[in-house]
């Protein structure tokens, strides 16, 4: 509820993903840490405080994050920032061209020193090529990749998700995240739906809790 595209709330958000078995979940609201600060404070066995930034090339994911980083930044920029936290960057759905934060190859071809995956499968991506451009670009780049629900409502909670060895923290997640096994599902394009949702309630009610 952090990101003005959804409604979901911390407490209902960690009872969906017990529900679902998982056993770690990245909150990475749009701009913003407070959705997987609060979500943490809940349940810190299982959530991964993340953020994703909207920077002046396209989207950067990070995980364990510890500072909030700002929109609007260049995103090596925010890619130093990042890595004065110690957090782990991906970059989520990259070639979606369905969302303002896709990328361009040439620049990403400027980050690969920088970052630590790419998002291999995103779950809302309405096209299944986005993914395997993504899947492609990752493999041919030698890349370890990342997998998303890309959830905004609770339903779609672990829709996707990485089968991985125990971490505990950024520097564990780049030991393990090679030997991930990646178990993709899409999600109806209906979803979109709620996000267009949740933008209309917030407009109409403009004291929404977020």
């Amino acid at each position: 509820m952090y990101s003005k595209d959804s409604l979901s709330n911390p407490q209902d958000l960690v009872k969906a993903a017990r529900r679902r078995g998982l056993s770690r979940l990245v909150v990475s609201d749009h701009n913003s840490i407070r959705g997987g600060v609060a979500a943490k404070k809940l349940a810190p066995d299982l959530i991964i405080v993340g953020e994703e930034i909207m920077t002046t090339k396209g989207e950067i994911l990070a995980s364990f994050v510890q500072e909030e980083i700002p929109a609007g930044l260049h995103p090596l920029k925010v890619i130093s920032l990042l890595k004065e936290q110690g957090a782990f960057i991906s970059i989520s759905h990259p070639f979606d061209k369905h969302r303002n934060g896709h990328w361009r190859s040439e620049d990403l071809l400027d980050l690969l020193p920088y970052i630590d995956a790419i998002e291999g499968f995103n779950a809302r991506c309405v096209n299944p090529n986005f993914n395997q451009l993504a899947m492609d670009f990752a493999k041919q780049h030698k890349l370890a990749m990342t997998v998303g629900s890309d959830a905004h409502s609770l339903f779609e909670v672990g829709k996707a998700y990485l089968e991985i060895e125990d971490f505990d923290s950024a520097e564990g997640l780049r030991s393990v995240i090679a030997g991930a096994v990646m178990h993709n599902a899409l999600s109806s394009p209906a979803v979109h739906l709620t996000s267009r949702w949740a933008v209309l309630v917030k407009k109409i009610w403009r004291d929404y809790p977020n």
